[in-house]
């Protein structure tokens, strides 16, 4: 068994370069015009049309095959299930988005009924958000302040805000904002932007939901307390609201306290009996629901806002709201706040719903759901919706109870829309305070990320850096700039990545054609005369100095020193040869009686010379023959690249040292031709597939000079 699967190979050929292998593989130069491929890809026919249209309405793909012997169980249990779900979320986080609670329920309807037709994952559970809602009350509470809505009570002689008008203007602003934030995510679909999810590391995303976590947290003080703490906006608004709260603690109303000291303890103690009972239950117990119900019974039964000035949700309109276009005048005001939520809320739909594509085996498209997210933004904001995205918890009970389909999430709509027609009106005593209970219960799996920090602690340092980074970032600055700082800081980790590389010099593994870096191998041997060097980065105008101050360091090469002392040698030549010269020519007009001798003369003083400019040419017996830049790690060179290579070897061949270039990508090469480093003297002879042909090549050519010194040295004696 060992002696198969340690298998010996041989090849033998010929040592070739690119040029050589160009000839032998036959180079195609053939490429397609820009212009070309702009009319292929606005040439229309019938398959191009229906696949089109497939791919933009998905739901025409996959529901005339849907299999209800399969599915339609399933999909009913677990559309029941989340449907559920969505109402105390619903309600929960409209407080998060400083908006009346009906609004939440409209934000579970609308857009899910819109993702249903064009979304390509099959199991996320789009609606209502924590991190979304937190972002979008910030907008709320920044342009729609109380103390823009103070009014004067003639009863109590105090002063009062004007709810209905502040809600009201608050509404306007949410769905402005949202409206605004999925044309953002429709532009960015139009134009094939997906791929901007991957500046969004998981450990950058997972940092900001648990930042954003406590923002939402902190916001659901004054429910859990019973207090009305003042709102502060910028930077260390979190700290100023904490720092009040604490100020107003002594005034909690203790009704309110108990409340949700009850509800959270009841909340969380079902919970894990959910966790425990999970293999056994069919269904988890729907525990928010319960909550719901109980609370509202106890209120109504207790009378607790009227007694002990429990707050309640009040009015709980029934049916739906017309369509309203948003308020354009506000879109200058928000569009930074949009794009933040477009942003997020497209990164975390897409991260969870590409976890669930992998898992069952088909796959998510992510255009197509920036796409998806910004009809159901859009066209939620026109009925008065606030932006939504994935949740996590729900997406997890859809799976677990039977869902295979987004008829899941229609049927959880349509439990929604059974609730706001007809049953909306019964939660009007519903306390806020267990409607914060029931936010922080839900934060628990964000707030167990903590742990992430010892495990990126074990894995990699420098993720951990950007999860505590964009934690602390997010916390210290609104949500909105917080994402911004964090992306900022995620890039420049990048960036340092790149400009300080490992570099290293590499040497043959015995017998073999295998080259490992000489420090980290005990049996791995430099060629002698060749300096094999390696970067663990590519290179470009960020590192291109540290690369040729890292060739000099490794090779032991002081090339400034070197061709200084060259050109001096240079003019000392010169200025003697320039020297004699005189000396001849000043010579032959004193002595042009001896004329015929002075050829003699003068032809060892040539002779001379010659012999001077052989030996100052020589190379150095200390220095190497040859370095080769292994380059395979470089997926580009940029104009400053192409200019460091260039002068690395002009100047390190002006000293007698040949430079050859190893491992060089397609990309790479043609970045080489169209940067001008080939030249009448610089071929493609210089370019080698593989570090062993450049190895070969370099021992040959050592070879042959060699024999020629000792030729040089036959004729000299």
């Amino acid at each position: 068994m060992e002696e198969r699967r340690r298998v010996g190979y041989c090849v033998h050929r010929e040592v070739l370069d690119e040029g050589k292998v160009d000839q032998m593989a036959e180079k195609s130069d053939v490429r397609v015009p820009f212009s070309e491929k702009i009319r292929e890809s606005l040439r229309c026919s019938g398959p191009k049309l229906k696949s089109c249209m497939l791919s933009s309405v998905p739901v025409l793909s996959w529901l005339p095959r849907y299999s209800l012997r399969d599915n339609a169980i399933g999909d009913l249990i677990s559309g029941i299930s989340v449907g559920i779900m969505h109402l105390p979320q619903g309600m929960a986080y409209a407080l998060l988005a400083a908006v009346p609670p009906v609004f939440g329920l409209y934000s579970s309807f609308y857009p899910i009924l819109i993702y249903f037709i064009f979304g390509s994952s099959k199991h996320i559970s789009v609606g209502t958000y924590a991190v979304m809602s937190v972002m979008i009350g910030g907008v709320t509470e920044r342009l729609a302040p109380d103390t823009n809505f103070m009014m004067y009570d003639n009863a109590t002689n105090q002063s009062m805000v004007n709810v209905l008008a502040r809600d009201t203007e608050r509404v306007k602003v949410a769905a402005a904002v949202t409206f605004l934030s999925g044309l953002f995510q429709m532009l960015l679909g139009l134009v094939k932007f997906g791929f901007v999810v991957t500046y969004l590391s998981e450990p950058l995303v997972r940092g900001y939901t648990t930042g954003a976590a406590i923002h939402v947290i902190v916001s659901q003080l004054k429910y859990t307390f019973g207090i009305s703490p003042k709102r502060h906006s910028g930077p260390f608004a979190l700290i100023f609201t904490v720092i009040e709260v604490c100020y107003l603690v002594p005034e909690t109303n203790i009704g309110t306290l108990v409340v949700s000291l009850v509800s959270i303890i009841g909340l969380v103690m079902v919970k894990e009996l959910n966790t425990y009972l999970g293999k056994k239950l069919p269904v988890p117990i729907p525990v928010e629901l319960l909550g719901i119900i109980i609370a509202t019974v106890v209120s109504w039964q207790v009378n607790l806002e009227g007694k002990y000035g429990v707050e309640v949700v009040g009015e709980i309109p029934s049916g739906l709201q017309p369509p309203v276009m948003p308020t354009a005048s506000l879109f200058g005001q928000v569009i930074g706040d949009a794009f933040a939520l477009s942003v997020v809320g497209y990164g975390i739909a897409i991260s969870l719903g590409r976890i669930f594509a992998l898992k069952y085996g088909y796959k998510v498209d992510s255009n197509q759901e920036l796409i998806a997210l910004g009809l159901s933004n859009t066209i939620g904001g026109v009925f008065q919706c606030f932006a939504i995205s994935c949740s996590m918890s729900r997406t997890m009970v859809q799976e677990s109870t039977g869902g295979k389909t987004q008829v899941a999430s229609a049927l959880s709509a349509m439990v929604i829309l059974v609730i706001m027609l007809w049953i909306g009106a019964l939660f009007e005593e519903l306390p806020k305070a267990v409607l914060a209970a029931i936010i922080y219960v839900n934060l628990q799996g964000m707030m167990k990320q903590f742990m992430d920090i010892p495990t990126l602690w074990k894995s990699n340092k420098v993720d951990m850096l950007v999860w505590v980074a964009t934690l602390i970032l997010t916390v210290l600055f609104n949500p909105d700039i917080g994402l911004a700082a964090s992306i900022a800081f995620s890039m420049l980790t990048v960036i340092f990545r790149t400009q300080l590389p490992k570099y290293s010099l590499l040497g043959q593994v015995p017998e073999t054609d295998i080259y490992r870096p000489v420090e980290n191998y005990n049996q791995v041997n430099e060629i002698p005369g060749v300096v094999i060097f390696h970067s663990s980065a590519t290179l470009y105008f960020a590192n291109a100095e540290m690369y040729q101050d890292a060739l000099a360091e490794k090779s032991g090469i002081d090339i400034t020193k070197l061709i200084s002392q060259k050109k001096k040698a240079e003019a000392k030549r010169l200025r003697k040869e320039k020297k004699e010269a005189r000396k001849a020519k000043k010579d032959a007009k004193k002595n042009a009686q001896d004329w015929e001798g002075e050829p003699d003369s003068s032809e060892n003083e040539v002779e001379k010379g010659v012999a001077t400019v052989e030996e100052g040419s020589k190379p150095d017996s200390t220095l190497p023959r040859a370095i080769i830049l292994e380059l395979s790690p470089v997926n580009f060179l940029d104009t400053v690249g192409v200019k460091t290579l260039r002068n690395i070897q002009r100047d390190y061949g002006d000293i007698g040292v040949e430079v050859v270039l190893c491992g060089c990508q397609t990309g790479v090469i043609e970045n080489l031709e169209s940067g001008g480093f080939f030249s009448e003297k610089v071929s493609k002879a210089c370019l080698f597939s593989s570090i062993h042909d450049a190895v070969l090549h370099c021992q040959t050519d050592r070879a042959k000079m060699n024999k020629d010194d000792e030729e040089m040295q036959a004729t000299h004696f």
